[in-house]
């Protein structure tokens, strides 16, 4: 990744780094963690916290472990706001996401990154001319 590079990691990205059934995805996703410059959100510790005790049964001790470990790898963590939520429906209207793709999106923007990692939303779209999606698993990491 190039230095001053900010990128924001989706919720899907991170898990994979504590999956063991998918290892090349599991690198990938370790490695854009260990970059400088990554951002996550709250939402994407709760989708996190959520998706490893749902479908992976992993109890709250290792979730807990598991999101201190994320936070540490991490450059800054966005809290989400009132006007995030808000900017999420103008996404969400104009783009035709779901509202929490959208959540995503806008916590990305605001928190000034170039490049959203995802594997769920349409890969090398751009949004309002500041933030472009790529999907880590089907184009090497810039």
């Amino acid at each position: 990744m190039r230095d001053n590079l900010k990128v924001f990691l989706d919720s899907n990205v991170v898990i994979y780094a504590y999956r063991n059934d998918e290892n090349a995805k599991q690198q990938i996703s370790k490695q854009l963690i260990a970059e400088q410059g990554v951002v996550i959100s709250t939402q994407v510790l709760q989708e996190m916290a959520n998706t490893l005790h749902r479908k992976f049964k992993a109890d709250y001790n290792i979730i807990r472990s598991l999101l201190t470990e994320c936070l540490q790898n991490v450059t800054k963590l966005h809290i989400n706001t009132q006007h995030t939520i808000l900017k999420a429906c103008n996404i969400a209207d104009r783009y035709h996401f779901s509202f929490y793709d959208s959540l995503i999106i806008a916590a990305a923007i605001e928190s000034e990154c170039s490049i959203l990692y995802s594997e769920d939303m349409q890969h090398n779209m751009k949004i309002e001319n500041q933030l472009t999606i790529f999907n880590p698993f089907i184009q090497p990491i810039r």
